[in-house]
C-alpha cells in the first residue's frame, strides 16, 4: 500500500513540468514579438531612407543583418515552442489521443531522443544563421581570409547535409 501511495505521488508530480511548458511558450511569444518588431524597424528604416533619397554607408549590410537577426530570433522561438510542446506531450498529454484530435504529427514527440533531435536541428540552423549574420560585418583583407571563409561555408554545408541524413536510415 505504501508503494502505491508513493507511486501515485511520483506520477502526479509530473505536472510540475507545466511550468516549463507555460514559461517556454511565453518565451517563444516574446521572441516572436521582438523579431517581428525588428523586421518592422528595418522596414521603417528602409522606407525612410528611400523617401529621403539617402544612401547611407553599409545600407544593404544593415538591412540584411537586421533581417537575419530577426530570423535568428524566430528560430530560437521555434526551439522554445518545440521544447514546450515536446515536454507537454512527453509528460502530460496522451500522445495517441492528441494525434487523433488534430490529425497533425509535425510536432509529435514520443521520446526524449526525438525531442532532443528536433531541438538540435533547429539549434544548428540558429548557429548557421548567426554565422552568416556575423560574416556580413567582417572585412576580408587577404586571400587566406577568403579561403577560410569559403572553407567555413563548405564545412557548414557538409554538416547540414549529414544532419539531414541522420534518422533517414
Amino acid at each position: 500500500m505504501l508503494e502505491k501511495i508513493f507511486e501515485g505521488i511520483i506520477w502526479r508530480s509530473r505536472f510540475i513540468v507545466i511550468l516549463a511548458v507555460v514559461f517556454g511558450l511565453i518565451g517563444a511569444i516574446v521572441l516572436f514579438v521582438v523579431a517581428s518588431m525588428d523586421i518592422w524597424n528595418v522596414t521603417l528604416y528602409t522606407i525612410e531612407t528611400i523617401i529621403s533619397h539617402a544612401h547611407p554607408e553599409n545600407f544593404h549590410e544593415d538591412i540584411v543583418a537586421g533581417i537575419i537577426g530577426a530570423v535568428d530570433l524566430y528560430l530560437i522561438a521555434v526551439v522554445m515552442f518545440i521544447l514546450s510542446f515536446g515536454i507537454y506531450e512527453l509528460f502530460i498529454s496522451d500522445i495517441d489521443e492528441a494525434e487523433g484530435k488534430n490529425g497533425s504529427t509535425i510536432l509529435a514527440i514520443h521520446s526524449l531522443d526525438e525531442l532532443k533531435d528536433k531541438i538540435a536541428k533547429v539549434i544548428v540552423m540558429v548557429l548557421v544563421v548567426n554565422f552568416f549574420q556575423r560574416v556580413l560585418h567582417t572585412n576580408f583583407t587577404t586571400p587566406l581570409e577568403m579561403l577560410y571563409f569559403a572553407g567555413s561555408i563548405t564545412l557548414l554545408a557538409v554538416g547540414l547535409y549529414f544532419l539531414g541524413k541522420v534518422g533517414k536510415y
